[in-house]
């Protein structure tokens, strides 16, 4: 029982002939409730969520993204390490490295509910977190479909149905936009290299493969299963992209490649033939249909 909730029957008790309903009735009134629901996160687990949560605690950048675009930014109080999207989010404090949130800073800040995704939070924080009596809510997207399924639970942990839905639907028609326009030109085989020394890659399950296909490219890794593969330079050289793309402001540049033995024997390194995605490409979350949109247009300038 609070300190205050314990004055309030302690000096109820001194009143004679005062009914156990109007007790009752005036203990309830003195400690206001909380309303809320038990939900199920996107990780199966279930999660007691306040109906309206107005502080929130954010564990991963495309989760700050997605909650924002959902008009429920104003009630983010903290963020995880590399938020920058949106631009209002990136002086929010934050909590720490996605993989390893400060737990302890997290309780001082006393959120009614937290956001994560299974990308790169631990199955373990949301657990402790949980045995501290902190609600963690939990999403898991893969692919566009994935975003759009997220959004939808989000929206219903942060009692924001109607905006979730109303969003989806925006975005869903972004993206039949763009493949559209991608569906009247040939398709532009392409290779992305996340790093060359070893080379990485992107499989087939990478989102990025998933961006590079809407835009009406196809990547020539797309048929191998890992997420992020390694490969040689014999492969890349069987397969004779036409074009590369690079991430924007990356790891790795044009100039690196075609400075590098063996790459310079590749057409699309030869003829200077690349196209960029930006960094807004990497968050499964809204701000990736913009960085598909630009995508878009650079095949089809």
């Amino acid at each position: 029982m609070s300190a205050r909730l314990g004055c309030v029957v302690r000096s109820l008790r001194s009143r004679r002939g005062l009914s156990a309903l109007t007790l009752a009735l005036t203990i309830l009134a003195a400690s206001p409730l909380l309303a809320v629901r038990t939900l199920k996160d996107e990780l199966g687990n279930p999660v007691v969520v306040p109906d309206h949560p107005h502080r929130i605690v954010c564990l991963i950048p495309s989760v700050v993204d997605d909650v924002y675009a959902l008009g429920a930014g104003e009630d983010v109080i903290a963020v995880s390490d590399f938020t920058r999207y949106p631009a209002a989010a990136r002086g929010k404090p934050s909590i720490g490295l996605p993989l390893s949130p400060s737990l302890e800073m997290i309780v001082a800040l006393h959120p009614d509910l937290v956001l994560g995704s299974a990308d790169l939070n631990r199955p373990e924080t949301a657990r402790q977190l949980s045995r501290l009596g902190i609600a963690a809510f939990m999403v898991n997207p893969h692919g566009l479909s994935g975003v759009y399924r997220s959004l939808l639970s989000l929206g219903l942990a942060l009692n924001r149905e109607a905006a979730a839905h109303a969003l989806v639907e925006q975005l869903k028609a972004q993206e039949r936009s763009v493949r559209e326009r991608a569906a009247q030109r040939p398709q532009v085989r392409v290779f992305l290299p996340v790093w060359y020394d070893p080379i990485v890659t992107i499989g087939g399950r990478s989102f990025l493969s998933e961006l590079i296909e809407t835009a009406g490219a196809v990547s020539i890794t797309d048929s191998i299963a890992q997420e992020w593969p390694q490969i040689s330079l014999e492969v890349v050289m069987a397969h004779q992209p036409d074009a590369l793309v690079l991430i924007k402001d990356g790891k790795v540049t044009f100039h690196d490649l075609e400075n590098r033995p063996g790459w310079d024997t590749l057409p699309a390194v030869r003829n200077r033939r690349v196209y960029y995605l930006d960094d807004r490409a990497e968050f499964p979350s809204p701000i990736a249909f913009q960085a598909l949109e630009d995508f878009e247009k650079q095949l089809n300038p």
